[in-house]
């Protein structure tokens, strides 16, 4: 089979990290028979500096075409002082609109090779976890209108972001998340705010109404100060978790952050169709870049992701993942995830360790 990816490697160390990855699916390609070919577009900052906005028309089309995206990270402080509508992050939720991914995957999964790095207590993670946060992305307040006006208690300028939720979009997202709870360990947590916002009332009584379409997946409600509090304090608990999309950008990565490095996780981003966009979890790091020592498993990953859900080829989904468990098991770090006195890889030496494991 032949494959089609738009490629967006962004701004700061995304270069680095999505070559890791190209050349990753090239070497995949290779042992399973596959051809995967690339055409690399603009989006971000480095949109910015060549085209005065950060997401183009034609970006936006050569993804429309594409079988999927894989993306690196955009921003940084080069572009701070740019006006909020034409920020490098517009561009993530432009392509998000105009390619209608509803839902973000994000999987939280403690390896046992790095238990040492868990900010948690040993008796806590005891045998690890594993943990998929579901989370709607093209609503919620992000996607809300966003204005200014004078308060009404005479106190000033006053920012405004609306939120809200349809049953429709509470229902799409819920039945994705109950569908893959029913291919792991068939549990449901559906995290709200319905004690204060009416956004979460009408998502909480979704939910409570087609859970029952689920009966062989167990499920619970929990408050997101709650959710944060439990994800500290027993992961373990967890299987899936689904919430919208505020909620579920801050408590994915409190639950990535605490598998020991925010570097080793990747996401997907996918529509209707199972056509999605992939990229790790982490943002674009400028401290770093260009320094060669960027961790990319955590982009690797999110192509294993990409070949499993978008093309349907676990096997070789199932070959990545297990090459870089091979490759942490046998010791290899990148500077974020080593402990003192390890030696350290470069972003290539990583990357080539992981492919000659393939």
């Amino acid at each position: 089979m032949q494959y089609n990816i738009a490629v967006v490697k962004g701004d700061g160390i995304g270069p680095e990290i999505v070559t890791e990855a190209m050349q990753t699916l090239q070497t995949v390609g290779g042992k399973f028979g596959h051809s995967f070919s690339f055409q690399e577009v603009l989006a971000g900052g480095c949109s910015i500096d060549a085209h005065g906005i950060p997401l183009t028309d034609e970006t936006i089309e050569i993804c429309k075409a594409a079988d999927s995206v894989l993306l690196g990270a955009v921003g940084g402080p080069k572009w701070d002082e740019v006006p909020s509508g034409k920020r490098p992050e517009k561009a993530l939720l432009g392509l998000r609109a105009a390619l209608g991914l509803f839902v973000n995957l994000r999987p939280a999964q403690m390896h046992a090779a790095l238990s040492q790095a868990c900010p948690i207590k040993p008796e806590i993670i005891g045998a690890g976890f594993d943990i998929l946060v579901c989370r709607e992305l093209i609503g919620d307040v992000y996607f809300g209108r966003h204005y200014r006006c004078e308060s009404d208690k005479g106190w000033g300028e006053t920012g405004c972001d609306e939120m809200n939720y349809s049953t429709f979009e509470v229902e799409r997202i819920g039945r994705r998340a109950f569908e893959l709870a029913r291919k792991r360990n068939k549990k449901v947590c559906s995290v709200d705010k319905a004690n204060v916002l009416e956004t979460s009332r009408v998502w909480r009584e979704t939910m409570h109404r087609i859970k029952d379409e689920y009966p062989d997946v167990a499920y619970s409600d929990m408050y997101v100060d709650n959710c944060a509090m439990q994800l500290v304090r027993n992961p373990g608990q967890f299987d899936v978790i689904v919430t919208g999309n505020l909620f579920g950008d801050i408590l994915s990565d409190e639950a990535s952050m605490i598998t020991g490095s925010i570097g080793m996780l990747p996401s997907a981003s996918m529509n209707e169709s199972g056509k999605g966009m992939y990229e790790p979890i982490h943002g674009s790091a400028p401290d770093i870049a260009g320094k060669g020592i960027a961790n990319p498993i955590a982009t690797i990953l999110s192509c294993a992701m990409m070949l499993r859900y978008s093309f349907g080829l676990s096997a070789e989904a199932d070959a990545i993942e297990r090459a870089v468990e091979a490759v942490l098991n046998e010791g290899h770090r990148t500077a974020d995830i080593a402990a003192a006195g390890e030696k350290v890889l470069s972003t290539s030496e990583m990357g080539a360790l992981i492919r000659a494991k393939l």
